[in-house]
């Protein structure tokens, strides 16, 4: 094991602890991805398929770059479910738990390597905490799971067997906001059904929306005087941004008749609510996403560059730092020494820390966008965009241009997969774990700026 400063493990520092469980998580699922078994035809997968399709899935992002139904085996399907689960449950949770369980005591750092998971909102039993976290998964999944097998059952006459594995796999992949699907259209042939596609939007809402303020919520949802800065910045901030989102599927799509245009009212109501929650991680699509306006995609990008809530199973730079980062705006507009929200005061570190976020994001949206198009020469910047956005953002929408892309441009995509799934959450861990206090400052100096 290698040996960090002053002769520490490197795994008693948790900027390292997560993006090494999750590359090792890779490792296992590229290597059960290539097995023969995992294949519906003969032979194995190739490596770059099956580190591709691994990474979607421990990433919890859902792009793919063969036919999930149609290419791999049920062996494969159940893989692929298995490891959006353990991705969307956070490798980082899973190590912690079994610190936990092993030694019965966390030290400090590991504590708070657990609270950057969790928004540090928990300050109980860590142990119990973990269980409370998986029990809400199960129960959410089994839900979920329920009612698409009664509706595939009964009303699409699917055998009861498939009914319940179909259910299933895209409960967790909704939960967990995986986006992987058992039909080459994803959910464009259920766009007017409402009990298949509303209770996997509501699973992936659930999902996006945070541990933390799940548990705050089921505590205090009476009571939202009382909520946490971080509890109302989630939920005000998911409400508005899903009504954007919503409002703009609605008013640059209703007359497409590749998209909307040919539904009737009920439907697009449904298509546009679907698509508006699947744009913040989701990853399911009920309309066809390469025939939508140029006003819809652009909105969408950023829409999936924002993401979900912290300590969720979505991605993004999270809703809590772009909000962040608009207070911090308004508070220099007028000219406030303090950045405020409800009569609290938010620390420096924190608006630096959602700073670096927020524009490494950038930067590596950029360079991806910049690295696909070279790579591929016929992509349009948009498309590209698109594209490198929903794998950084761990999103999963395509326009349908991921399975003909070169092994290098899907390689691309994998390092961003990656980056964009564990970035945010090291980090945040390493800022947090590496703030000192200096016992002097330097002269003041200011740089014009503008």
């Amino acid at each position: 094991m290698t040996l960090g400063v002053r002769g520490r493990s490197s795994w008693q520092y948790p900027a390292r602890i997560v993006p090494l469980a999750f590359l090792g998580a890779v490792a296992i699922g590229t290597v059960l991805m290539m097995l023969p078994a995992a294949r519906a035809e003969p032979g194995h997968a190739p490596f770059v398929t099956a580190l591709f399709t691994a990474t979607s899935a421990v990433c919890v992002t859902g792009l793919a770059v063969v036919d999930t139904p149609t290419y791999w085996s049920t062996f494969g399907q159940v893989i692929i479910t298995v490891l959006a689960q353990v991705g969307g449950f956070g490798i980082m949770t899973l190590a912690t738990l079994l610190s936990l369980l092993v030694s019965r005591r966390l030290g400090l750092r590991s504590r708070l390597m657990a609270q950057a998971e969790s928004s540090g909102l928990f300050g109980g039993n860590l142990g119990r905490v973990l269980i409370r976290i998986a029990l809400t998964m199960f129960v959410c999944e089994a839900a979920i799971s329920v009612v698409l097998t009664l509706r595939f059952w009964l009303t699409y006459d699917y055998s009861f067997g498939r009914a319940v594995w179909e259910a299933v796999f895209h409960a967790v992949q909704a939960f967990n906001n995986a986006g992987f699907a058992l039909y080459p259209d994803s959910l464009v042939r259920f766009v007017g059904d409402w009990w298949i596609c509303l209770p996997l939007t509501l699973g992936v809402f659930t999902g996006a929306i945070g541990f933390p303020v799940l548990f705050e919520l089921a505590r205090e949802w009476r009571k939202p005087g009382t909520w946490s800065t971080h509890t109302r910045l989630t939920v005000w901030g998911a409400l508005l941004l899903s009504s954007i989102g919503f409002l703009v599927f609605l008013t640059f799509e209703w007359s497409n008749p590749k998209t909307l245009g040919a539904h009737g009212f009920g439907t697009k109501i449904l298509a546009a609510l679907t698509q508006d929650v699947m744009t913040r991680s989701g990853g399911f699509n009920s309309i066809n996403l390469g025939d939508m306006n140029t006003e819809t995609i652009a909105v969408t990008n950023g829409l999936m560059f924002i993401g979900g809530g912290s300590a969720s199973t979505a991605g993004g730079i999270r809703v809590t730092t772009f909000l962040l980062l608009a207070f911090v705006i308004w508070a220099e507009l007028r000219g406030e020494a303090d950045v405020t929200i409800r009569n609290r005061r938010i620390a420096d570190e924190t608006q630096r820390q959602a700073i670096t976020v927020a524009l490494l994001g950038v930067a590596l949206v950029a360079a991806g966008t910049l690295g696909l198009i070279g790579l591929t020469d016929h992509i349009p910047f948009d498309r590209a965009l698109f594209e490198v956005t929903s794998a950084f953002a761990t999103v999963g929408l395509s326009t349908g241009i991921t399975p003909s892309l070169p092994e290098s441009a899907q390689v691309l995509l994998v390092v961003l997969m990656y980056v964009g799934r564990v970035g945010t959450i090291a980090v945040g861990t390493a800022i947090a774990l590496n703030t000192r206090r200096r016992l002097y400052r330097y002269p003041e100096e200011r740089p014009l700026v503008g």
